[in-house]
This record gives structure tokens, C-alpha cells and sequence, in this order.
């Protein structure tokens, strides 16, 4: 059945919001627990206050509970930063900041969105798929590594 999700909005929002940076500071532990240093391609809280990056939250009420970023790079859009409280998945939010993403990407006229995440990370390769990416190669700096997944979707 499907969750009940009119009560989350999805919104633009700032990093250094303390609610957001608890959400960023607990995405970038666990990626340090996951992945050796090199293997590790999160932005910190100040290089995601650019103009190249549009952040959004997903909020019930007054409260955090995701985040995600978009990096216009020109060509295409990278997904940065996608993270969801532990406390609240399940509730459909990934799905509500991804439908936000590939919004904000056709805004910006982006053609393409892209994205790397990690080969432990099968709960957001679900999700990706279940939103059109498929599998690719590295894009922009990347470098193929052991732990490294790319994706992409083609927005036209």
C-alpha cells in the first residue's frame, strides 16, 4: 500500500540550516563508514552553498527529515547529497525529493541527470531505478573505482 505523503513538503533549503547539517554530518558518517576516503565524493556543507546548486529539504512540519542537492553542470544535472532520516524511511520521501529533482532539472533545462553512489548502497540503487537511471560509466571527474556506481537518466 502505498505511504501517505501529502503531509511532507519538499522545499528549497539551506545547508547550514542546523537541521540539514545534522542530516549532511550523518550522511557523510556513514559514508565514512562505508567507503575508504578516495571513494568518498560528498560535498561539504560549504560546497553546496553555490549558485550551481539548487538544495532542497523534505519537511513534515517543522521538522528535517531529507535532503537533496542539484548541481547544474552545465550539460547535465548530478544528484548530490541525497539523504533520508533513518527514523523516517519508509514514508516515501527519497521518492518525493527524486519527483523534486527531475522537476528542478527540466526547469533548468538540464537534458540529462546523472549520479555516483556506492555499491553497498542497494536501498538508493532501488530507488534510482524505480525513477529510469540506468547504469553507466564515469562522468565529469570521476574515475572508475571498486566501489563506485553511475547512473544517468535522460530528461528529453
Amino acid at each position: 500500500m502505498a505511504q501517505d505523503t501529502s503531509n511532507i513538503a519538499v522545499i528549497p533549503g539551506d545547508p547550514r540550516d542546523p537541521q540539514a547539517t545534522a542530516l549532511l554530518q550523518a550522511s557523510h558518517a556513514l559514508m565514512q563508514s562505508l567507503f575508504a576516503a578516495e571513494d568518498n565524493h560528498f560535498l561539504s556543507i560549504d560546497e553546496l552553498c553555490v549558485p550551481e546548486i539548487s538544495f532542497f529539504v523534505a519537511k513534515e512540519g517543522d521538522t528535517t527529515l531529507g535532503c537533496v542537492a542539484l548541481a547544474n553542470k552545465g550539460a547535465y544535472g548530478e544528484i548530490k547529497s541525497m539523504f533520508v532520516d533513518p527514523e523516517a524511511r519508509g514514508k516515501g520521501i527519497a521518492h518525493k525529493l527524486m519527483a523534486q529533482l527531475d522537476t528542478a532539472a527540466r526547469d533548468q533545462g538540464l537534458a540529462e541527470l546523472k549520479l555516483e553512489t556506492g555499491d553497498k548502497l542497494s536501498e538508493a540503487h532501488s530507488l534510482y531505478h524505480a525513477h529510469g537511471f540506468v547504469d553507466c560509466g564515469p562522468f565529469g571527474d570521476y574515475e572508475a573505482n571498486s566501489s563506485s556506481i553511475f547512473m544517468t537518466k535522460t530528461l528529453t
